[in-house]
């Protein structure tokens, strides 16, 4: 078959073959759902963040007064080991404390596997960054496969765990 030009698709003097729904393949994932993603941010949230708050609180500030008057310090010296922790799981297993109770694991959305070391850091330091807008966090309510705003920079996304793994 001859290659058609795109001057005469224009015309109206070749016609433009149709692209068939049956030759583009769908990856049907089992995404998270809105719920069990929010579980497993305040399981995180009591498991990873509390502990670091009572280290930065109590030994590293010497009490909440030190925290007052330094919080922004404070802050910085919760989130970095927090996102560190949080990149050193979903790199060795896919999950994070809260994931693993429910059976949540983190992928890279084109290819179906874990992410990379560069991507996991990338999406958790976006999602403490998201965390000052609250848009980024929000926006999982409105869309159907329950995405964050760092899960769209980072092309990954939040599946059910398959059994078989």
């Amino acid at each position: 078959m001859a290659k058609k030009r795109f001057r005469d698709i224009k015309q109206g003097k070749a016609a433009m073959s149709p692209v068939k729904k049956d030759s583009i393949p769908k990856l049907k994932r089992n995404y998270a759902s809105k719920t069990s993603k929010l579980k497993a941010f305040l399981t995180d949230a009591f498991m990873l963040v509390m502990p670091l708050m009572y280290i930065v609180f109590y030994l590293v500030m010497g009490g909440r007064e030190g925290f007052a008057e330094h919080k922004a310090l404070g802050w910085l010296y919760i989130l970095v080991p927090l996102v560190i922790v949080q990149t050193a799981f979903m790199y060795k297993t896919g999950q994070t404390p809260g994931y693993r109770a429910y059976d949540l694991t983190l992928i890279d959305e084109s290819t179906g596997e874990k992410p990379s070391l560069f991507i996991i850091f990338f999406r958790n330091a976006a999602a403490i960054l998201s965390l000052f807008t609250i848009f980024g966090w929000v926006m999982m309510f409105f869309r159907k496969d329950s995405k964050t705003l760092h899960d769209l920079l980072s092309h990954t996304a939040v599946i059910i765990k398959p059994a078989d793994k």
